[in-house]
């Protein structure tokens, strides 16, 4: 009996399909499963996580204690520690003001987030040069640190998670100068035009957050962003003295931020295989806004691709493999925050007040705490004091404060000329001394300043007569330089 042509053809490819299987075996669902368990999965890519706390000292303890929180979600989801790019100053640990000395905690009845994490930029290697080489995966432009980058492919997703102080338009480092919104996007599209990647999930805490991206993300680059609030209020810390739930008695500052405990609580908690980014948005969203209520909270937003918010956590995040039975609930099984948050720009007035209240009467600390808390005082009224006059002197004592508090509409930019917007910052300190981590709400004045097209020239004679000196305290030096 003859062979038919299709066992001869058989015959002929068996050799050629046993070498492929000896070097691609067949694979049952269950060994996908196995893979996908610990993040090995080739079609969907690698996972990068990038997260940065843009602050220092120990009154700012609640935004490395974030960043510390987020690294053991990721590692705990399945992500290699050479896929977890770790930016935190690192002086908050091992503080002589740290009740647990090495230990960091998110949460007040919390356990240690600072266990096992990468010491990757950590110091003066927290700035804005290296953050945006590692973004982009170049080695040569580093200055410091791990020499650790985003060395992504075309098929990788990344995950960011920046924790910090912010303004319009602006967010803190805890070096000079300042990273701004312009420069930002322009590193992502870079990253984009670069084809290292297939999608990208921004997360980002600060205060007036939604301008960073407000008419300025693109929509289509792959990337979806949320923020902590909207282009023009605060973000809220949250487990601050004083507050319900408190910190354990021996803190005296807040141990996290509303939308960061918000977006990882909930991670902590439930099947990141399940939950899409959709879903966490509408759960922290509700949240932060404390009840519809918005008075101890904020507007959570969203900004570019929107569509992707239709992927599961896990392709950024991972996902426990202790939550794999845990079932999503639609309605936020979370507490609410109710009244437990603080306006962020006055966690560290809460802090220093805290400091000085619990400092033995007559003793030197008592001394130093009480300075602290007045050469804070003191700063914040020099610059608000300064910008409104340098405002009546442009404008007018009618139109003055109406015009740099002018908000454009949605959809806008905080400016037109981001380099007019840095040179009026650069004039202002060089007149008044630093903005410093709470100069940064009036960056919106100064966009407006340069949207009503006033010079150069004038700005610096207007910031002269307003500023007859620079204050002599570490928030209005300009030793380590300016904001922009």
């Amino acid at each position: 009996m003859g062979r038919s042509p299709a066992a001869f053809l058989l015959l002929l490819y068996l050799p050629l399909l046993l070498a492929h299987a000896s070097r691609n075996p067949i694979r049952l669902p269950s060994d996908r499963s196995a893979d996908l368990r610990i993040g090995r999965d080739d079609a969907v890519g690698a996972k990068w996580a990038v997260l940065i706390a843009g602050s220092r000292g120990f009154y700012n303890y609640r935004h490395q204690a974030d960043i510390c929180h987020a690294y053991q979600i990721m590692k705990n989801g399945g992500l290699k520690d050479e896929n977890i790019i770790i930016f935190m100053y690192d002086d908050i640990a091992k503080h002589v003001e740290n009740p647990r000395p090495g230990i960091i905690i998110n949460h007040p009845e919390g356990g240690d987030v600072y266990a096992g994490v990468p010491k990757d930029y950590v110091g003066d290697d927290v700035n804005v040069n290296n953050f945006f080489a590692v973004l982009l995966g170049n080695r040569t432009a580093l200055t410091g640190g791990s020499a650790k980058v985003v060395d992504s492919g075309p098929n990788d997703h990344i995950f960011i998670f920046y924790s910090d102080h912010g303004g319009p338009g602006v967010l803190g480092m805890p070096t000079f100068p300042y990273l701004y919104a312009d420069d930002l996007i322009d590193v992502l599209k870079k990253k984009h035009a670069s084809g290292t990647y297939k999608s990208m999930v921004f997360y980002l805490e600060a205060c007036e957050s939604g301008s960073i991206f407000e008419g300025l993300l693109p929509e289509d680059i792959n990337i979806y962003a949320t923020t902590a609030s909207n282009a023009y209020e605060s973000s809220w810390g949250t487990y601050c003295p004083g507050q319900y739930p408190s910190p354990p008695p021996e803190f005296y500052t807040c141990l996290g931020d509303l939308y960061s405990i918000a977006w990882m609580e909930d991670s902590d908690k439930h099947n990141l295989r399940t939950e899409t980014l959709k879903q966490q948005y509408h759960l922290v969203k509700t949240r932060t806004a404390v009840n519809d209520t918005y008075v101890f909270g904020s507007h959570v937003m969203e900004y570019g691709e929107l569509g992707l918010n239709m992927q599961n956590l896990f392709l950024y995040v991972g996902s426990n493999p202790a939550n794999e039975n845990a079932t999503f609930i639609g309605d936020n099984s979370l507490s609410s925050f109710s009244k437990a948050a603080v306006n962020q720009r006055d966690a560290d007035l809460i802090y220093f007040w805290h400091k000085y209240q619990k400092a033995r009467e007559g003793s030197s600390h008592k001394l130093n705490a009480q300075k602290e808390l007045l050469e804070v005082i003191s700063h914040r009224l020099h610059i608000d004091n300064s910008i409104e006059f340098i405002g009546k002197l442009l404008f007018g004592s009618k139109q003055g404060s109406e015009v740099l508090k002018t908000v454009r509409p949605a959809g806008q930019p905080l400016v037109d000329d981001w380099s007019c917007l840095k040179s009026m910052v650069r004039t202002f300190e060089s007149h008044c001394g630093s903005l410093s981590q709470y100069g940064m709400k009036h960056m919106r004045s100064l966009a407006n300043i340069c949207n009503a097209g006033i010079s150069k020239e004038m700005m610096a004679e207007v910031s002269a007569e307003a500023c007859i000196s620079i204050p002599a305290s570490q928030w209005s030096s300009l030793q380590k330089g300016f904001s922009a």
